[in-house]
């Protein structure tokens, strides 16, 4: 009997997505509640994702209590939306007084004015002058993506009171894996573990077993520091403190991989030459979309009139010896890939803290040895091909493959400077990628062809 191919976990998730689709055409919301209510947040939230707005809100308020505002903190952004706008005033105070403040914060930022004013009205007091209080942090600081949801003990306390006080508040919090401590004026001094709780007796002192060397951030601290101190420490959790290293806030590892993955997909698209869109592909209309690629495109073709210029000046070049145009987009191809293997490399290293700007030396030192050696590998090759299909031409293959080593040497090298220069100056390395990159190097790779052609060949 043949083995039966194992069905993978997207194809169970579809199948059950089918069967709760099912359930909501059949009108079967109770036995749809008890299979909502035995799923991860996450998967529910991707259901009601796919389900035509009249039905969202049907089986949104299908969910229990406690499962609805975490599923609502997973949704889209148009999704929350509808449904605030399609409920009652009393499950909107329910959903906000649910979610966590970082997650309310998100969610008050991008939703319009009109909507922002009826949440926070629903909220309580104390959740609206907490959710306040957040927006007052700079966009894209550490107090923006920090939540106030955290175990807070002091040093006086023994292990046996620490785990009172964690069971009697804990509910509630992000994390409760990490715990800080602090003094009557919430200084931090330092953080324990549930783990260093459990392997040390009931009386025993936090003082005597907490770890006074903390890690922690600055509510204005650029979040995508944060996240290099997640990736360097390999942290659950960071403490953020304010200037006077009062403990204000936590960010959360899930927080941090949402930043990674932002900040990766802004500078995708800007290697891309596009200006970064936050809502998601299938959700950005096509004017939008195009708003954000034609000025790039407008500028790289501009550029690209520099290229044609150099052209028209070897005209003379190719009128003598025709063959020579004929190398040209395998030249310009070759130092475009060059000099984008460089950057990325480089733009991929500064983003991770692998490469900073005083490295820059020691940097091109290391691209302009690579370059050596892909560019003679590349030519020894290039020469065999030329000598074979264009045979008697040994004086113009000298010159294709000089040619090719000098602009792959150069395109490593404007590579891997113009990234870390864009730094210095204050712009996102990301921006001198691939597009840009491409367009400066045909420049040079052309220039560099054409005039050694013009002395080598004398034309």
């Amino acid at each position: 009997m043949a083995d039966e191919t194992p069905i993978t976990e997207i194809e169970k998730e579809e199948e059950r997505n089918d069967a709760l689709l099912k359930l909501v055409k059949e009108r079967k919301f109770r036995t749809l509640r008890q299979q909502l209510s035995e799923m991860n947040e996450v998967d529910v939230a991707a259901f009601i994702e796919e389900l035509d707005p009249e039905k969202t809100v049907v089986v949104f308020r299908l969910l229990p209590k406690e499962l609805a505002s975490d599923v609502f903190a997973c949704l889209e952004l148009d999704k929350q939306q509808h449904i605030v706008n399609s409920i009652t005033d009393k499950e909107i105070t329910n959903i906000i007084e649910d979610l966590s403040v970082d997650d309310a914060v998100d969610m008050v930022e991008e939703l319009p004015a009109n909507i922002v004013k009826r949440v926070l009205q629903n909220a309580t007091p104390e959740t609206r002058s907490q959710i306040n209080e957040f927006l007052k942090y700079p966009e894209n600081s550490a107090g923006s993506i920090m939540t106030a949801e955290y175990i807070g003990l002091r040093k006086s306390m023994t292990v046996e009171e620490a785990f009172s006080y964690i069971r009697q508040h804990g509910v509630d919090k992000e994390t409760i894996y990490t715990c800080y401590v602090m003094d009557n004026k919430r200084t931090l001094e330092g953080v324990v573990t549930v783990k260093d709780l459990l392997m040390n007796p009931y009386e025993t002192l936090i003082e005597d077993i907490m770890d006074t060397h903390v890690i922690k951030a600055m509510t204005t601290d650029d979040r995508e520091d944060v996240v290099e101190l997640f990736n360097k420490y390999d942290l659950t959790s960071l403490p953020v403190v304010d200037g006077e290293n009062r403990l204000v806030g936590i960010v959360t590892v899930d927080d941090a991989v949402d930043v990674m993955e932002e900040e990766a997909t802004e500078d995708f698209e800007k290697m891309a030459a596009m200006t970064p869109s936050e809502k998601p592909y299938l959700k950005t209309g096509v004017l939008e979309m195009a708003r954000h690629r034609i000025p790039w495109l407008l500028v790289l073709m501009i550029s690209a009139t520099v290229t044609g210029g150099i052209l028209a000046k070897y005209e003379n070049a190719f009128a003598v010896l025709p063959i020579l145009v004929t190398f040209v987009p395998q030249i310009m191809d070759t130092g475009g890939n060059a000099g984008s293997q460089a950057s990325t490399m480089v733009i991929r290293g500064m983003a991770v803290g692998e490469i900073e700007l005083r490295d820059v030396l020691k940097v091109l030192w290391k691209e302009m040895r690579v370059g050596v050696l892909c560019g003679l590998t590349l030519a020894a090759v290039n020469f065999v091909r030329i000598v074979l299909f264009y045979p008697g031409q040994i004086a113009v293959a000298l010159v294709v493959v000089v040619s090719m080593c000098i602009t792959v040497i150069l395109s490593k090298m404007i590579g891997c400077l113009l990234p870390m220069g864009a730094q210095r100056i204050g712009i996102d390395p990301a921006i001198m990628a691939s597009p840009l990159i491409t367009t400066l190097v045909d420049a040079v790779s052309l220039t560099v062809y054409f005039e050694f052609a013009s002395h080598f060949l004398a034309i």
